[in-house]
């Protein structure tokens, strides 16, 4: 089995090639067809010309012997009455078929088209030639030895004698058919050297169009083999194709690079965030080992518990950015939000006002809408000083969702820094008090997973206002 060419420069020449070939085919086929129908109507032409001319001399009353007829290796005559008997013939005539009798000779031959005194009604007046469009026939004659192919004309003319005859004049078809031949053979000739310029020329021109992605892919392999994802790919000057696949190419190497980055990054946060409680334990562990009676149970317990928090909040990290999407479903978010209060009431440092207004319903997972009020509770009652502010209301189609606390608030300049990972600021330092830096990080990629936003702003009797916006169904 012949194996398909693989590349994309060989598969184009050849398909070029053989869309050309096909097109100067049918063209070649085309142009063969009408030079053989033209040089056909030619023949008929100077055959008709060739019988009339002789159908005239018999119209003037010219007698069969006197007839002047023309060079029969070119137009051979032959003039048939009636009763298919030869009236006249070219001379040098030696054997004739397709006319209108085998004779050459003027004589008696068998009768062909009926009785002497059969008449037809459409014969021309006396000494007349019929104006009637003549028949044609394909036959062959022999002239001084020599045989050919011919196109003959029946022409009807009555001579002033009132005797209506046929005459037959042939012209000869070699130089059609040679002509005919010569353009076939000059085609057929013509093709190969005309197919082999178009798959060169194509083959050179696809190198060319495809240089820039070679380009393109040679710097991908390097950048794949170094992994240094700050090399980009060549963009070519031109503004077409190619230059969009290199600069989209670029896009996605800058995006891989900075998830990459962040990936690293979120990496070495979580290996210094997991070493601190990790090497707390075991000091803790060691020392009551070493000294039982002064084993600090509720410190190990609570330590464990940062732990376990920590350890979940990494693991759901891992999971959103892994693009973890649970089925979503239709969720009433006053409800959600009241059954959190519920849960939290016991535990919570500072009471929560609520103000629900309604009872919108949105498409989400409710354990993970759950926890972005748990994780915006949280922090507000960690800054808060004596109040923590809770809203839900329905504006245009949008569910908002505000925590508001009356603490120190959230500068201008950090209110886009605060959402990054492990990112605490100057007075939430302690982990004890500020806690690892991923409860707000969590909660804007829970919400922005549902389709919404988490931004932070001012509180109207000052502190931070965080507002979740999520789409109502």
């Amino acid at each position: 089995m012949a194996r398909r060419p693989t590349s994309v420069r060989a598969r184009t020449t050849l398909a070029a090639t053989a869309v050309v070939a096909v097109a100067l085919i049918a063209a070649g086929l085309a142009v063969v067809l009408l030079l053989r129908a033209n040089l056909g109507g030619q023949a008929d032409l100077k055959a008709e010309v060739a019988a009339r001319e002789v159908a005239s001399q018999l119209a003037t009353g010219t007698a069969y012997a006197a007839l002047d007829l023309p060079d029969p290796e070119d137009h051979p005559v032959q003039v048939v009455g009636e009763d298919g008997r030869v009236r006249a013939a070219s001379e040098d005539l030696q054997a004739i078929q397709g006319a209108g009798s085998p004779a050459v000779r003027a004589g008696r031959s068998p009768r062909v088209h009926g009785d002497d005194d059969d008449h037809d009604d459409d014969a021309p007046g006396r000494g007349e030639v019929s104006g009637d469009d003549p028949s044609f026939s394909t036959g062959s004659a022999t002239v001084d030895g020599r045989t050919a192919r011919f196109r003959f004309a029946a022409v009807e003319v009555t001579t002033p004698r009132d005797e209506t005859v046929t005459v037959y004049a042939g012209t000869d078809l070699a130089a059609a058919r040679d002509a005919v031949g010569t353009a076939t053979r000059a085609m057929l000739a013509g093709l190969a050297p005309l197919l082999a310029v178009v798959a060169g020329v194509t083959w050179l021109v696809t190198r060319r169009a495809l240089r820039p992605v070679e380009a393109v892919r040679a710097e991908l392999a390097e950048i794949t083999s170094s992994g240094d994802l700050a090399r980009r790919v060549p963009v070519p000057d031109a503004r077409d194709e190619i230059a969009g696949l290199a600069a989209t190419t670029n896009e996605t190497l800058a995006a891989l690079e900075d998830s990459v980055a962040r990936q690293r990054g979120f990496v070495a946060d979580a290996s210094h965030e997991l070493r601190s409680p990790i090497a707390s334990l075991r000091t803790q562990l060691e020392v009551a080992a070493a000294h039982p009676e002064l084993m600090d149970v509720p410190g190990l317990v609570e330590d464990v518990v940062r732990l376990q928090h920590l350890a979940a909040d990494l693991l759901l990290l891992a999971r959103i950015d892994a693009g973890d999407r649970p089925p979503a479903r239709p969720v009433a978010l006053g409800s959600l939000v009241r059954e959190e209060l519920e849960r939290r009431a016991a535990r919570d440092r500072i009471p929560v006002r609520p103000s629900i207004e309604g009872d919108p319903h949105v498409m989400g997972v409710p354990g993970r809408l759950a926890r972005v009020v748990g994780n915006l509770l949280d922090n507000a009652g960690r800054h808060a000083g004596t109040a923590v502010r809770l809203s839900l209301r329905e504006v245009a189609g949008t569910a908002v969702l505000g925590v508001a606390d009356d603490g120190p608030g959230v500068p201008a300049a950090d209110r886009g820094r605060i959402f990054e990972r492990f990112v605490r600021l100057d007075d939430a330092r302690s982990r004890d008090e500020g806690g690892a830096g991923l409860g707000l990080a969590i909660a804007r990629d829970l919400v922005r997973a549902h389709g919404g936003d988490l931004t932070v702003g001012e509180a109207p009797g000052g502190g931070a206002l965080f507002e979740v916006r999520l789409p109502v169904i």
